[in-house]
């Protein structure tokens, strides 16, 4: 991979505003901030027994936490063995370094959760088991490919405590710390046949794209480049590199002003189709240019090594 360190003009993201306190006092750091938490609701099973009607409802587990007490409906409770399934709209997540995902459960007693991850919301990996409280996962425990990346999060009580009025796990909120956000744009929107020089009708595409990076302002941008099958295999990855430049030096002057930013780019060339390169329709799927947003490369600089 090229790494391109740029810099950037701009104020770094306030740290405070990155940092999200559970009901237990644990203080989790969530490197893109406020987009990195589950914002819909695909499905609730209440289990049973079932939690009292106050509790019941499921979009209480969206967004930052806001537990203010026991007595208050700011949780969903699952009931006994109950489970949910959340979406993150916004962004995904992926196994990267340190942990990737946190679970804010509240209330009087810690009751833990299995947890499962999805690309798709139907096709399912085990990401281990949230213990109650404030939980944090590594799905390197689980050895989760690195390459996947998540939009979807199951969460199944595991009858840890089967009685009173909110029966079974209790949650606030769940949140990416290994939050990414991928964006994609067809190569026939920015370019001409054959041409790495950006046309003029692309200004609203990459306009709309700054606009969606900008939500964060402390990030690692890797952009990547792909094409179709025709023409030669060492040209195809030359257009595409330079496709990723002429991206990178128009995303680097639309955000100079907004945060601070990191450039990678990355150039495939035909190697990673999407679909088989065997029609015109499919050969312009192919046709494409990736931008990823992940978390500041000197946020992983801080982390242990394992």
């Amino acid at each position: 991979m090229t790494y391109v360190a740029l810099s950037v003009c701009g104020t770094a993201q306030n740290d405070n505003k990155l940092h999200y306190t559970g009901s237990d006092g644990k203080r989790i750091y969530l490197p893109l901030g406020k987009i990195s938490f589950a914002d819909s609701v695909v499905k609730f099973n209440m289990g049973y027994p079932r939690p009292i009607s106050k509790y019941r409802d499921s979009s209480q587990s969206l967004h930052k936490p806001n537990y203010r007490g026991y007595d208050n409906a700011d949780f969903i409770t699952l009931g006994c063995e109950g489970s949910i399934v959340l979406k993150f709209t916004n962004n995904g997540f992926m196994n990267l370094k340190g942990h990737d995902l946190t679970i804010f459960e509240v209330g009087p007693s810690r009751e833990r959760t299995r947890v499962e991850v999805s690309t798709d919301g139907e096709h399912w990996i085990y990401a281990g088991l949230a213990k109650g409280g404030t939980s944090k996962l590594e799905f390197d425990d689980e050895k989760i490919d690195p390459n996947l990346l998540f939009y979807y999060v199951k969460l199944q009580d595991l009858k840890d405590e089967c009685s009173g009025k909110s029966a079974g796990a209790d949650i606030d909120a769940v949140a990416a710390i290994n939050s990414v956000i991928r964006l994609t744009v067809n190569a026939d929107v920015l370019f001409d046949v054959a041409e790495y020089r950006l046309k003029p009708s692309s200004k609203h595409t990459l306009d709309s794209l700054a606009q969606s990076i900008q939500v964060v302002q402390n990030a690692t941008i890797l952009i990547e480049g792909h094409t179709d099958s025709d023409g030669d295999e060492a040209y195809n990855l030359r257009l595409s590199d330079n496709r990723c430049q002429s991206v990178r030096r128009k995303l680097k002057q639309l955000l100079s002003k907004f945060g601070t930013y990191k450039f990678e780019t990355k150039a495939y060339g035909e190697t990673r189709p999407r679909v088989e390169n065997s029609s015109d329709e499919n050969k312009q799927i192919n046709r494409r240019v990736e931008v990823m947003v992940f978390p500041p490369k000197d946020y992983y600089d801080s982390l242990p090594d394992n």
